[in-house]
This record gives C-alpha cells, sequence and structure tokens, in this order.
C-alpha cells in the first residue's frame, strides 16, 4: 500500500498506511490570519464555548462527582452522536468542501464507543441503549447537513474533534479516577487516539487543511454559525444528562478530584470549568480535607498529629 504524508503545517514521515501520521516536532508558531476559518471559529464560538463549559453536568464531571450510571448514558449519547457524523464524513469524503479534512484511522470513534459501551452494558448493548431526545435532534441535524450543506460538516468535526484532541486525555483521568475504572482503559477507548502521535501536530495539520478549503466569506459564516448551533446541542444533552441525573440515586465516589498532569491542552478542552479555579480556595481546601478525613490513613496521620502535639503541650506545661 502507498505510505501516507501529511501537509505543512507541521512536518510528518511516511508511514504505513493505516498506521496513522507521525509528526515531528516543529517549534515554529502556527501563522495564522484573521480571515481564516480556525481563526472565525475560534473567536466565532467563545461565547458559546464558555457556555458549555460552565453547564453544571461539566462542572461537576470536572471536579469528579461523576455517576456512573450518568456516565454510561453520556456514553450512549456519543455512540449516537459520532455514528452519525462519521456517516456523513463517509458519504461526502470526495466533497471538495470537506475532502481535506478526512482522516478516518487518526479520529473515528465509532469503533472506539462500541467497545465502551460494551464494557458498561454487556454483549448484548445495542438492545439495551437508545437514543435520547436532545441526541436525537443533535443526531437528526448532523445528518440534514450532510445530506443538504456538506460544507457545514466543517463545523460539527470541529467542534468534536479538536476538543476531543485538546481536552480529552484531562477527561479520561478524572473519568478513570473518580469511576474506578481498569488502568488498562476499558470503558475509555473513547479518548484514545492511537493513531495520533502529537495531537498538538496533528491539529495545526487540521486547522491548515480547513484554512485551505476553498469557501467564500459568506460560507465560512454559515459554518461558524453552525459550530455555535452544535454546541447548543451539546447543551441540551448535558441539560438532559442533568435532569436524568436527579432522578438517579447518588452514587458520587470519594477520590474523585481531577488530577491534570500535563496531558491534553486543558484551557482548550471545550468542556473544561475555565472558572473552576476561581471556585477553589477555601472550598477546594475544605474538600481536600474532607478526603484526608475520610480515609483510614488520614485518620491515623491525624490521631499520630494530636498525640504527638499533647506530648509537647504537656512537656511544656511540665
Amino acid at each position: 500500500m502507498p505510505a501516507e504524508k501529511a501537509e505543512e503545517p507541521g512536518v510528518a514521515q511516511e508511514v504505513p498506511n493505516g498506521g496513522g501520521v507521525v509528526y515531528e516536532d516543529n517549534e515554529e508558531e502556527e501563522k495564522v490570519h484573521p480571515e481564516d476559518l480556525s481563526e472565525l471559529l475560534k473567536e466565532g464560538t467563545k461565547e458559546s464555548h464558555e457556555k458549555a463549559e460552565n453547564t453544571q453536568f461539566v462542572k461537576d464531571f470536572l471536579r469528579g462527582r461523576i455517576r456512573k450510571e450518568l456516565f454510561k448514558l453520556a456514553t450512549v449519547a456519543l455512540y449516537y452522536t459520532y455514528t452519525a457524523l462519521e456517516e456523513e464524513m463517509e458519504r461526502n469524503k470526495e466533497h471538495p468542501q470537506f475532502a481535506p479534512l478526512y482522516f478516518p484511522a487518526e479520529l473515528h470513534r465509532h469503533e472506539a464507543l462500541r467497545r465502551d459501551l460494551e464494557f458498561f452494558f454487556g454483549a448484548d448493548w445495542e438492545e439495551r441503549v437508545r437514543c435520547s431526545d436532545a441526541t436525537r435532534r443533535y443526531v437528526d441535524r448532523i445528518h440534514e447537513v450532510g445530506r443538504d450543506a456538506p460544507a457545514l460538516l466543517v463545523a460539527h468535526a470541529y467542534t468534536r474533534y479538536m476538543g476531543d484532541l485538546s481536552g480529552g486525555q484531562v477527561l479520561k483521568k478524572v473519568a478513570q479516577r473518580a469511576l474506578r475504572l481498569p488502568s488498562t482503559g476499558e470503558g475509555l477507548h473513547f479518548y484514545s487516539f492511537d493513531n495520533i502521535s502529537s495531537a498538538k501536530e496533528f491539529k495545526q495539520l487540521y486547522r491548515g487543511r480547513m484554512n485551505e478549503l476553498e469557501l467564500d466569506p459568506d460560507t465560512k459564516a454559515r459554518v461558524v454559525e453552525e459550530a455555535n448551533r452544535a454546541f447548543r446541542f451539546n447543551m441540551e444533552v448535558f441539560d438532559e444528562l442533568d435532569v436524568i441525573g436527579q432522578t438517579i440515586k447518588d452514587e458520587v465516589l470519594d477520590g474523585g478530584l481531577p488530577v491534570y498532569e500535563g496531558k491534553g491542552d486543558i484551557s482548550k478542552c471545550p468542556y473544561y470549568a475555565a472558572k473552576m479555579a476561581a471556585s477553589g480556595g477555601s472550598s477546594y481546601a475544605c474538600q481536600m480535607a474532607m478526603l484526608v478525613l475520610r480515609h483510614p490513613t488520614g485518620q491515623v496521620l491525624l490521631a499520630a498529629c494530636v498525640a504527638a502535639l499533647a506530648g509537647v503541650l504537656a512537656w511544656y506545661f511540665m
């Protein structure tokens, strides 16, 4: 089979077809212009981005307050969303206004989500899950765009995949710790992009391809509008999950506070609550103290400290 080669920006090495694109580090700053589609999307979706970050479901997720049943339902919603998106990408893989963004080996999430659903629901998972109302509206819009306006498919691909690559590792770590999922990755295949060796370089490549699409200013404006619409669909799914969550028994696990270890671009994650730090301070300290006190080791250490302090005071007053 012929080798795949990535195009600028970013430098690629040749690899066997299907093995993914391997990138070399490129320290040069990405050159952007205000009229580039990537810049128009970045600036034009800032408000929607912030609103999505501040939905209750997302804030709870990133604080490690995750109900397993709700996480499973979120995975179901992702499965139907990505199935629709990737069906339409396949339909339009040769359309000039989308073809340069067709990266099935690197990006497609459909099969990864099937594996996650089998882990959560069992071998008969297809008989046990259904598409929710909010997800159905999202799915219907993706199919409508793929059928009638393929250029707008760019907005949905951008909103989903660039966010996944930016913050996926952060979300994976939070979910794995809070839900005590296996360290081998079961239930979290969605967050692993095995055929992308450098998320940063791949995103540069993807944005470069977006900027090279032959779209007139009016079409670019419509793509930005559609991206905002995609954010609204995501927020509707989050709100739906919040309502469902009110009917599910509280099963929040201790020790679920997220730990950021430098993997993934947390500042660009579309689901990261940007103002989470502002809500920290004393409340965060109290959360940490409660977690320590709930843990047997913490209780032993506290008892030892109290005993030592009592001994010092007794000695001092003798």
